[in-house]
């Protein structure tokens, strides 16, 4: 079985690519042993409500991870419950990447955001980890 350590790093480092544009969700996928495949992704929250293109809007992203076999692709395990999540931020034509802050005052994202502020799989790797771990524990 893979270390927690090699495993963290594969999660850190492994890439993030799109995989529906449309609901903007980001996956990336780390091979293990035991053709097993664990996916760590994040989806944008789905909004119903019309936004007002003079208001700040915040945006919420979730993480989530499986634990899939890589040669049928059968779901093993999940973990989708919405408990980390980060936010990007946007009022009017500037976002995050253009000081909002300094255009608009402080924004209290850490009452909408129950992780970060910023989407960094670092926060959140050794729990990843911890669970997949539990995981492949359990189908020995």
């Amino acid at each position: 079985m893979i270390e927690k350590a090699e495993l963290v790093e594969q999660i850190e480092k492994a890439d993030l690519e799109i995989i529906d544009s449309t609901k903007d969700t980001w996956e990336k996928k780390i091979y293990l042993d035991d053709e097993k495949v664990l996916i760590v992704g994040y989806e944008k929250e789905e909004r119903y409500e019309e936004e007002d293109p003079e208001a700040e809007t915040v945006t919420t992203f979730y993480w989530y991870w499986e634990l899939r076999n890589s040669q049928n692709w059968d779901l093993l395990f999940e973990k989708r419950d919405k408990k980390f999540s980060f936010c990007e931020s946007e009022h009017g034509t500037l976002s995050d990447d253009d000081q909002i802050e300094d255009v608009v005052g402080d924004i209290d994202e850490e009452d909408i955001c129950t992780w970060s502020e910023q989407d960094l799989i670092d926060d959140i790797s050794e729990e990843i980890a911890d669970y997949t771990l539990k995981w492949l524990k359990s189908l020995e």
